[in-house]
């Protein structure tokens, strides 16, 4: 007979039973410590109202601690025909304890089980997630300030507007995502509540002591009401999803941009040819295939809120079987977008950056805007300045001074690197604080 939480007594169609487990055995595998930390909260608990005992209490514990070694070794399995990681662990416990190990499941339901689950493994993606954005931060910032002296074009609608340096472009990707942090922040907050003891969505007539396990789990909060709990099956994922298109939004763009400008017409950056890929009929190619694939897998990511809306739109209120395929979604999602992140890192420490750009004639009219600038700080009125520049390069008599004196804050000569950082490091250390 089939080992499942709600099994009972007869033997579901296997059909059945294939079409609505899916894939789920294989991704509960990621979230089976989390599945042990959430029964060792909620047996503590079950003591402490006298629904065990606290010699059942020490024996339980003990093997749910063994548990816990099998997970952290890679041992454990979620044996053929049992159903999910929370029958796998129950099904251990019984073997090993007999009737006690089936009272670890008093007072709560699949429903809370799960949603538990998930909020410490989407809490600590989070942070790990926060952890690769910090890296390729101050990888960033390690090349702003390596080429901060570095000019390069500045484009406007794609053509040739006004100088730029290196040392801005990588800054500002930087700062770009710092604000992406404060959505992980929000995902954060949103996942650091606790569901446990909501049970299927409408509470129980168990005495459960919420506020002991919100404690044990190191939630800032529980979820106060029992629907609410249910109802963040589904909100959870949808803020975490908004975080991970935010950051991939960043990283596609900065992708793209290196795409280009790795391209013969532009030729403002290289890399080695080890880290570059090749044609099988041009032997000169020397392809971004790194970012091609990262700018592909940053735009997939960025439709993860949208198909996400699309799972969860309109579903009746309490628990829907819809739900499931949200770890389908969400988790290789975290992956991708961890995988994308940490690549960046690596590749932008290898990156070469072609000096001495702007020496080109095709950029001459890159300084007219300097040089109108010029004009306005010796006296003449802004229009005539715009009007005598724009006059010389319609006749074809402009000469750029080449010249560049941007000094305010933000700008080519003060990029304000520091103030990046002061606010990426506090954004991060008050997430973390949480």
């Amino acid at each position: 007979m089939g080992r499942q939480l709600w099994n009972k007594g007869f033997e579901p169609d296997k059909m059945i039973e294939q079409f609505t487990v899916g894939a789920d055995r294989d991704l509960d595998l990621r979230l089976a410590r989390y599945d042990v930390m959430g029964s060792l909260a909620h047996i503590k608990m079950l003591e402490s109202i006298g629904l065990l005992t606290a010699d059942e209490l020490a024996v339980l514990t003990a093997e749910l601690e063994r548990v816990a070694e099998m997970i952290e070794r890679g041992e454990f399995v979620i044996e053929e025909g049992v159903e999910d990681v929370h029958s796998q662990v129950e099904l251990l416990l019984t073997a090993r304890l007999g009737d006690v190990g089936k009272k670890i499941h008093s007072g709560r339901s699949r429903n809370d089980q799960v949603l538990v689950d998930l909020k410490l493994f989407f809490r600590d993606e989070v942070s790990r997630i926060a952890a690769a954005v910090q890296r390729l931060f101050d990888r960033l910032l390690e090349v702003s300030e390596r080429y901060k002296d570095v000019l390069m074009p500045g484009y406007t609608h794609l053509q040739v507007a006004m100088p730029s340096s290196f040392g801005l472009w990588a800054g500002a990707y930087a700062e770009s995502l710092a604000d992406d942090v404060l959505l992980l922040g929000a995902a954060y907050d949103v996942a650091n509540q606790n569901p446990l003891g909501s049970a299927a969505g409408y509470g129980s007539s168990f005495p459960l002591d919420r506020e002991m396990t919100t404690r044990l789990l190191g939630f800032s909060s529980p979820h106060y009401n029992v629907v609410a709990a249910q109802m963040s099956r589904g909100k959870t994922e949808r803020a975490l999803a908004s975080a991970v298109s935010a950051v991939a939004s960043t990283l596609g763009h900065l992708a793209a941009d290196v795409c280009m400008w790795m391209c013969s017409n532009f030729g403002f950056v290289s890399f080695p040819d080890e880290l570059t890929t090749g044609s099988s009929i041009m032997p000169h190619k020397k392809n971004p295939d790194v970012f091609e694939i990262m700018r592909g897998k940053c735009n997939r990511l960025q439709s993860v809120p949208n198909e996400l809306a699309l799972l969860t739109a309109n579903l009746p209120l309490g628990y829907n079987r819809d739900l499931q395929l949200l770890k389908d979604i969400m988790f290789p999602a975290t992956d991708t977008l961890v995988e994308c992140l940490d690549m960046a890192t690596f590749m932008l420490a290898h990156i070469r950056i072609r000096e001495g750009i702007l020496d080109d004639p095709m950029y001459d009219y890159i300084f007219t805007v300097e040089d109108v600038n010029r004009l306005v700080l010796g006296g003449m009125p802004f229009r005539d300045a715009y009007r005598l520049i724009g006059t010389q390069v319609q006749e074809g008599t402009y000469r750029p001074t080449r010249e560049v004196h941007h000094t305010h804050l933000g700008s080519i000569g003060c990029l304000g690197n520091d103030r990046i950082a002061s606010k990426m490091h506090e954004r991060l250390d008050r997430m973390t604080a949480k």
